[in-house]
């Protein structure tokens, strides 16, 4: 059938799937703009801002495990969107970002709103594609896609020039993909499987550390198989959260800068370090020469790029963690409970808890777990922005289920909450999706609540109001002698009154006895997004806390 640029895309994103889009419209898209005015199959979400329209494409990719999809035009349109691209590629988060060009007689001319967006993306996405030919849309679109989804999962750019959405072309999409360059390995190698089955048998202080990958390969049940046939310890990281229940008997929760004392401790004394799908990044190995120390590594994932780029490792294996884990369960026997090592364990745990001192004014901890104990029933998600608000929800929420937990983990970007928890609820109407946020986060993509609004979104915003830049505060107090440097943030809007000008539900709350009501009324509201402003403690701290440089056992725990 003979099809536009434009109607091609359109007919493609419904082959692949796609239900919905999130987007801002410009000059050099209409066209596709005009194509969806009677294509309405794959559903357009107007943003507020392009970073929006990236952050809520990765969350919807997060809460589903499905490719997020987001567009924009040319130029500053496509500029726009390059945070939310960095921050999906570092999280390795499926996305595809379209971005609109100027026409292809106009390339390379500084015409009005040209932007080299495949230079620009180039080392933020797992690929990027400048489409030159209509006749190449089908074929690039299922390369995308993919990319995308297969191997380590990443964000995929495509960018168009306005004449190709113009242009026909005879549409037939491809039914396979065959890149000779890209052949992602799935299947670990039978010899490396065995030798970590020899090393699991032989350890006598074993431990697991799990990574996001274990959630993108769908493998938290095979995490959780060989943790009780072994009785392995289980640790995560950040991106890890809800690949292991924190409610079992061996979860360690979360390690690293801002970990439990008990996670650090045992890792720095196993002597064996299982990591699977974990990149070893440095907020959870601190000081290099001084992680696991006395263990032997073997590390797990499906990039082969992220064995020993960081540390040393003594097993390698390369393939897809579900495949890996049932590969490894159906070979390994069951193991005894290291008695020794797991009341070593239980001793960090019961002298080393996570814990916060009530005061007369709101601890932010106190909102956390106030809110997981009326929403732990149900199917929530709970979504951050990035600082101590992140840190304390990663801490305080315990986690039982993948997919519950959407944070910015690599990049750390200000601002991700609020558009990934519109994404999230768009992916998962039914379930309850909360963000937590910093007031200096909140700001960032505040215009985002307009997209909550205007399609009814029953996101619950519960802002930890402490008056400054929490987490840099805190640096400043503990590393730069209390220099609060262009951190207080006392001058604020009145965000009661933002989230109501908006037409959202805005409350504040100021005494503890008022939290849980005032959770228990947001929960309540299910027509609209609601904002809680919580007047937290000023200068409360995320502990424990790794100072950089030093070795993640090297903790200030209080």
């Amino acid at each position: 059938m003979q099809l536009t640029g434009a109607q091609a895309l359109l007919e493609s994103l419904h082959r692949e799937g796609v239900e919905i889009i999130f987007g801002y419209p410009g000059g050099v898209v209409l066209p596709l703009y005009d194509a969806m005015f009677a294509d309405k199959r794959v559903k357009h979400i107007l943003v507020r801002h392009e970073q929006g329209a990236a952050h809520a494409a990765d969350g919807y990719a997060r809460a589903t495990g499905k490719v997020g999809v987001c567009l924009a035009t040319s130029g500053p349109g496509a500029t726009n969107l390059t945070t939310g691209i960095a921050n999906a590629y570092m999280d390795s988060i499926p996305m595809i970002a379209i971005t609109g060009q100027v026409a292809t007689s106009l390339l390379g001319r500084d015409s009005f709103q040209e932007a080299d967006v495949t230079g620009i993306t180039m080392p933020i996405a797992k690929h990027s594609y400048l489409i030159k030919k209509v006749e190449d849309l089908p074929r690039i679109m299922k390369e995308a896609f993919h990319i995308a989804r297969s191997g380590r999962p990443g964000p995929v750019v495509v960018d168009i020039p306005k004449d190709i959405f113009v242009n026909k072309l005879e549409y037939k999409y491809p039914d396979q993909v065959d890149i000779p360059s890209y052949k992602p390995r799935t299947e670990g190698h039978p010899k490396q499987i065995a030798l970590a089955i020899k090393a699991i048998q032989a350890a006598k202080k074993p431990i697991i550390y799990a990574g996001g990958g274990v959630i993108s390969a769908d493998a938290s049940s095979e995490l959780k198989e060989l943790a009780e046939k072994c009785n392995l310890p289980v640790t995560t990281t950040l991106m890890g959260i809800g690949a292991f229940p924190e409610t079992h008997e061996l979860s360690l929760g979360m390690l690293g800068m801002h970990g439990t004392a008990y996670a650090n401790y045992a890792v720095t004394e196993c002597d064996l370090l299982i990591g699977i799908g974990a990149r070893f990044d440095d907020r959870v190995t601190g000081h290099i020469a001084k992680f696991a120390p006395n263990a032997k590594i073997i590390h797990l994932d499906i990039d082969p790029a992220e064995i020993g780029k960081n540390v040393r490792v003594d097993i390698p294996i390369v393939g897809d963690v579900k495949k890996v884990l049932q590969a490894l369960l159906a070979k390994i026997g069951p193991k005894e409970k290291h008695a020794p090592w797991v009341d070593q364990i239980t001793e960090w745990k019961k002298k080393y808890p996570l814990a916060y001192k009530q005061a007369e004014t709101i601890k932010p901890q106190y909102v956390i777990e106030q809110a997981h104990e009326l929403a732990k029933e149900r199917d929530t998600i709970i979504v951050t922005e990035v600082g101590q608000n992140q840190m304390w929800a990663a801490m305080f929420y315990q986690f039982t289920k993948p997919r519950s937990w959407i944070s910015s983990g690599g990049l750390g970007t200000m601002g991700f909450g609020l558009p990934a928890a519109n994404g999230a609820q768009f992916g998962r109407p039914d379930a309850l999706v909360i963000d937590f946020a910093g007031d200096g986060s909140i700001q960032m993509n505040i215009q985002e609540l307009t997209t909550a609004v205007n399609n009814r979104l029953p996101i619950k915003i519960f802002v930890l109001n402490n008056c400054f830049l929490g987490m840099v505060r805190q640096w400043q107090e503990l590393i730069y002698d209390r220099h609060y440097s262009h951190t207080n943030l006392c001058n604020n809007p009145d965000l009661v009154k933002i989230a109501e000008a908006y037409g959202a539900v805005g409350m504040r709350v100021s005494k503890p006895a008022e939290v849980r009501s005032a959770i228990e009324k947001a929960f309540a509201i299910n027509d609209r997004p609601v904002l809680v402003d919580f007047v937290v403690a000023k200068e409360e701290n995320v502990f424990p806390f790794v100072p950089p440089g030093q070795a993640i056992n090297e903790m200030i725990i209080d």
